[in-house]
């Protein structure tokens, strides 16, 4: 069980290169695969140690990528692949970020 986390994050990266790169665009179901395999990471891969430094992680991530996509998707040299990229990424970690978010939440208010 402890591999299927692991394979479910190289997955998602995997799936956001071949949307990018072969697509141009990030379909519906593209989408939902990503979101899926983001809250499959997002239940297996991150222990209470990491949940900190995933949740922060996380939030720069989602803030910053979106941002840079909006950024390079005005420049015309840079296509539509980098773009498209980032945000696949996006799609891929915010379900994780936030599966992670509701556990720490849940953790800290029923030992209270």
């Amino acid at each position: 069980m402890d591999q299927v986390g692991v394979w479910a994050f190289y997955a998602g990266l995997v799936i956001a290169v071949i949307a990018s790169v072969w697509a141009g665009a990030l379909s519906t179901t593209t989408v939902l695969i990503l979101g899926a395999l983001g809250i499959v990471v997002g239940l297996l891969n991150v222990v209470d140690k990491e949940v900190n430094s995933f949740l922060v992680a996380g939030i720069a991530f989602v803030v910053g990528a979106s941002s840079l996509s909006a950024i390079l998707s005005e420049i015309p040299a840079v296509g539509t692949i980098v773009p498209t990229f980032l945000n696949g990424v996006v799609v891929f970690v915010a379900p994780g970020a936030a599966i992670v978010a509701l556990r720490a939440i849940w953790d800290i208010t029923k030992s209270k």
